[in-house]
């Protein structure tokens, strides 16, 4: 019986449009190009009240010095009021923050929305002491995505 949930359970991950990679990465699929992904993503998030510092297209950096990418753009926002407690525990995951969403299509077409789990930015600075603020950012980031990539 035990093995049976457990295949279930790797079924239901399998069937699912979020990907978690061992590499820390949730990965949500998208119904939509990256541009249009992206757009949605940077309204969602300015609605929310968070700042966006910026908007970097790779692609066209890339096509800027004659190279070819494939569509590849990156959002960096985010809120003082989460950050300021998580830099207080350890000023070095400024490194990581602000937080950072990019939106890119593979070789297949396939168009994803990636973000860093919060518990892999705060395990590797050792910032153990809010549980809180990580729960936040994981559901905020987990809503974005879910707005940004699909028609409710």
């Amino acid at each position: 019986m035990k093995r049976w949930a457990t295949l279930l359970a790797i079924a239901a991950l399998l069937a699912s449009s979020s990907v978690w990679a061992g590499n820390g990465l949730i990965n949500v699929r998208s119904e939509f190009g990256v541009e249009r992904t992206m757009n949605r993503l940077q309204k969602v998030v300015k609605v929310a009240g968070m700042k966006v510092f910026a908007r970097i297209d790779h692609a066209k950096g890339a096509a800027s010095v004659g190279k070819s990418l494939r569509p590849t753009q990156l959002l960096i926002f985010g809120s003082p009021k989460a950050g300021t407690p998580l830099m207080i525990s350890d000023q070095r995951v400024g490194i990581d923050l602000p937080l950072k969403v990019l939106v890119w299509r593979d070789a297949k077409g396939v168009v994803w929305l990636s973000y860093t789990r919060p518990a892999r930015i705060l395990n590797r600075f050792g910032i153990h002491d809010r549980e809180p603020v990580k729960n936040k950012m994981a559901a905020v980031l987990a809503k974005f995505a879910k707005a940004a990539t699909q028609n409710p």
